[in-house]
């Protein structure tokens, strides 16, 4: 059967001052369902990627969930015909989306959020300055009309650019997204530590507008990266066609036999 298994994005910035004693039950329990994918664990909260059989992913949820803390997680999905990950890992780390600013705490304050359907309505907006928050070979693939790239190439970059472009006396209302709404997040919280005070952020990130938007009606131009086998998705969260080179991340054709940037022939 075709597009059979079921990948699910989720993230939570939730304290758990335990969460490297949740590392190998989560392991275990994934492995023992039969999935593949990534779960990052950190003092600030989790962030995952887990893909397998619906009834398996289901299942792993449901375990998450009975933890009172993340009772209220909510996954983005879409369907592929084969698990687009080798292997299941469940990593520890300082942070669950590196932004490297030792004194931000997205547990405390950030941005606004703004439901999918509400989205086009406040971009279109003249006094909304919007920024992407991914990297600049993501945002080469497919962005937001309009949406100002800031070229960065690790999200721990962002910092210099939005400090160097932005002034909270001339940028009043600032709207940022980002693929699955995490590092959106984070850098809401950043801008208000710096002293903005309108700032807002699509909720569910990219992935979800995408499911919730009519093509007809949608904003979004070509198509989105996501961190797994498939490379990029379209609007219907179908695999896309865009191939890119793995060392460089420059989008290169499918028939080339090395990369014109960097001349790898290692493609995803």
């Amino acid at each position: 059967m075709q597009n059979e298994i079921l990948i699910a994005s989720f993230y939570k910035f939730i304290h758990l001052p335990d969460y490297r004693a949740l590392q190998a039950p989560l392991r275990k329990q994934c492995r023992e369902a039969g999935l593949r994918g990534t779960i990052l664990l950190a003092e600030e909260g989790i962030n995952a990627t887990i893909a397998g059989r619906p009834d398996a992913v289901e299942h792993v949820m449901d375990i998450l969930r009975r933890d009172p803390r993340l009772a209220d997680l909510e996954i983005k999905t879409s369907f592929h015909h084969a698990i687009p990950f080798q292997r299941m890992k469940v990593r520890l780390k300082r942070e669950i989306v590196a932004l490297k600013v030792p004194s931000l705490d997205p547990n405390k304050k950030v941005g606004a959020y703004v439901d999918a359907v509400d989205w086009n309505n406040l971009i279109r907006q003249d006094d909304v300055t919007v920024i992407d928050a991914r990297n600049d070979y993501e945002v080469q693939m497919g962005s937001f009309r309009g949406a100002l790239n800031p070229g960065t190439e690790s999200f721990n970059e962002l910092p210099q650019f939005l400090s160097q472009r932005l002034d909270p006396e001339a940028h009043k209302r600032i709207a940022m997204f980002c693929t699955g709404g995490i590092r959106c997040e984070k850098a809401t919280a950043y801008l208000l530590e710096q002293g903005f005070d309108e700032v807002y952020h699509l909720r569910g990130g990219i992935l979800r507008y995408l499911e919730q938007v009519d093509p007809a009606e949608s904003l979004w131009q070509g198509e989105c990266f996501v961190f797994d086998e498939r490379v990029t998705v379209n609007h219907s969260l179908q695999k896309g066609r865009i191939t890119i080179c793995d060392d460089c991340k420059v989008i290169v054709q499918a028939a080339d036999k090395s990369c014109a940037n960097c001349g790898s022939g290692n493609f995803l």
